[in-house]
């Protein structure tokens, strides 16, 4: 792999540092033979080899326009379109094109110009390494402007609604710390950051934290997360601290080795902590060793869980679950309601802002007591036992069958007699028969995953003509795909965004359709 003039490519002027006798070994020997900081630095390099006129690479005077969903400013310069790390709409900067790819190019601040009012500074140790919290550059304020925007252009522009009407986005009053559970990832192959390398000590090279952004063998050490609050950031410290102490193997994440896999932490608004520790190849004496520590250190932790996992992927839904202490579950509380949450049970990450988010549901919804309802993707039954006092009847179907089993015992447990639950493909259970069983209902909620609803299920909502559907979606480009469709029958009568998770750009949305009045009256 011979390069004649480095100069000539898209590569980061700290780049060019690298003796260059080593672009003259093959790449999988460069990947395979080298150290770790070097062939860290390498496989950066190989993607960014690009060639480009050496007068591109350097821009000035670049005004950030908008923001992209990544997290990166938006950037012109005559025809081109540049995506600037760590910039926002209104700095001006000068940029150092790093990547081209077809139809833009990807750039990084080398000089601020004139920073813009919507800039702060970012207020976490590991920002801009770590893949999370990626707008912690805008005010707070901005950020639930950009969402905004962002909700009101996906409907604008896929589905031609009218957003004249649209209400102002909610926030939430906790921008920090306010998820309720997190996943860290154990690895024998810690991502250096750049002190680490200028750094002449001897680097220890066990991880416990998040998977670097496209890498999915690198895990950057986490000192402090600002999403869940304590005790979180002393858990997974003090476990990796007697992981290192009492040798315990960290995972290799290409090789499938090593003793300790992941640690997942759920807590919930009353106080009661889940911890679940997940090995890989342990010894017995491991694994005690590891659960005795945190049951000593932790006496506060009311489920304390461990599994096995052997597989090559993360997932754990099919995993047994080994109880070590305590419940094998954790309570939360939601307006009076009890929801019972165990190791896999989905529930919104943000207590606070999903009470307020199905506060709106309900609100769009406007009950008068004698409704049939559809929960749709109901997952743990959050939703439909919310509403479950408001309505004559709720039914709710979810693909998952575990988290079916919890939505039945989150209704006993609430003594909640006028709901039913069932497992199933959404596509293949919404059918003809199931509605001439059930009913036709009133009001049909929707909560799908990011993907959206599957075209069958958008044709079964359009041949039921339920008076009104309350659409609630994570991702406002899927919730405007299928809004235009279910446009031949409906109308858009509500909009309301809910920002679920501050200094990211994910928001939730809520939308009322309405059946039109030409299908009123032919119904």
């Amino acid at each position: 792999m011979l390069i004649p003039n480095l100069t000539n490519y898209f590569l980061p002027t700290s780049y060019f540092l690298l003796p260059t006798s080593y672009f003259l070994l093959p790449t999988s020997y460069i990947l395979t033979h080298t150290s770790y900081p070097l062939a860290q630095i390498i496989s950066l390099i190989l993607p960014l080899m690009k060639k480009v006129p050496a007068d591109k690479k350097f821009l000035q005077n670049i005004e950030v326009i908008d923001i992209a969903e990544e997290g990166k400013g938006v950037g012109k310069s005559d025809d081109l379109v540049i995506f600037i790390d760590k910039a926002v709409p209104g700095d001006l900067v000068d940029v150092e094109l790093v990547r081209r790819k077809k139809k833009f190019f990807e750039g990084r601040i080398q000089n601020l110009v004139r920073p813009s009012e919507h800039r702060t500074d970012p207020f976490c140790q590991h920002f801009g390494v770590c893949g999370g919290c990626k707008w912690q550059t805008l005010t707070y304020e901005s950020q639930l402007k950009f969402k905004q925007k962002s909700v009101g252009d996906a409907l604008q522009r896929l589905a031609k609604v009218d957003i004249s009407g649209m209400e102002t986005i909610l926030g939430s009053k906790a921008s920090r710390y306010y998820r309720n559970k997190l996943e860290y990832t154990f690895s024998d192959k810690r991502w250096l950051t750049d002190g680490d390398m200028r750094s002449e000590e001897t680097m220890e090279m066990n991880a416990l934290g998040y998977h670097i952004p496209g890498r999915f063998d690198k895990i950057l050490d986490i000192e402090h997360c600002h999403l869940q609050a304590d005790p979180s950031n002393d858990i997974r410290n003090q476990v990796r601290e007697y992981a290192l102490a009492n040798e315990i193997s960290f995972y290799n994440l290409r090789n499938h080795e090593g003793a300790l896999r992941n640690l997942i932490i759920r807590t919930s608004s009353i106080g009661e902590l889940m911890v679940i520790v997940v090995f890989a190849y342990p010894s017995d004496e491991q694994v005690t060793g590891m659960m005795e520590f945190l049951k000593n250190a932790f006496p506060a932790i009311t489920s304390l869980l461990y599994i096995i996992n052997q597989k090559k992927n993360d997932t754990i839904f099919d995993q047994e679950i080994n109880v070590y202490n305590g419940r094998d579950h954790i309570f939360e509380n939601m307006d009076g309601l009890k929801f019972k949450i165990g190791p896999k049970s989905f529930y919104q990450t943000n207590s606070e802002q999903a009470f307020e988010l199905y506060k709106i549901t309900k609100d769009f919804a406007g009950f008068k007591g004698d409704e049939l309802v559809y929960d749709l993707y109901t997952g743990a039954g959050t939703i439909a036992n919310f509403v479950a006092s408001d309505v004559r009847k709720v039914i709710g179907i979810e693909y998952v069958p575990t988290a079916i089993e919890d939505a039945k015992i989150n209704s006993e447990i609430n003594n909640i007699g006028n709901t039913s639950f069932y497992a199933g493909d959404m596509k293949d259970i919404l059918n003809a028969e199931f509605i001439s069983e059930h009913g036709k209902p009133d009001v049909v909620i929707t909560d799908p995953p990011r993907a959206g609803m599957h075209q069958d299920v958008v044709n079964r909502l359009l041949e039921m003509e339920a008076e009104k559907i309350v659409y609630v979606s994570c991702n406002a480009a899927t919730q405007a795909r299928d809004i235009a469709l279910l446009k031949e029958k409906y109308e858009v009568t509500k909009i309301r965004p809910v920002d679920m998770f501050p200094h990211t750009q994910h928001v939730e949305n809520v939308v009322l359709l309405q059946l039109s009045k030409n299908q009123l009256l032919q119904s």
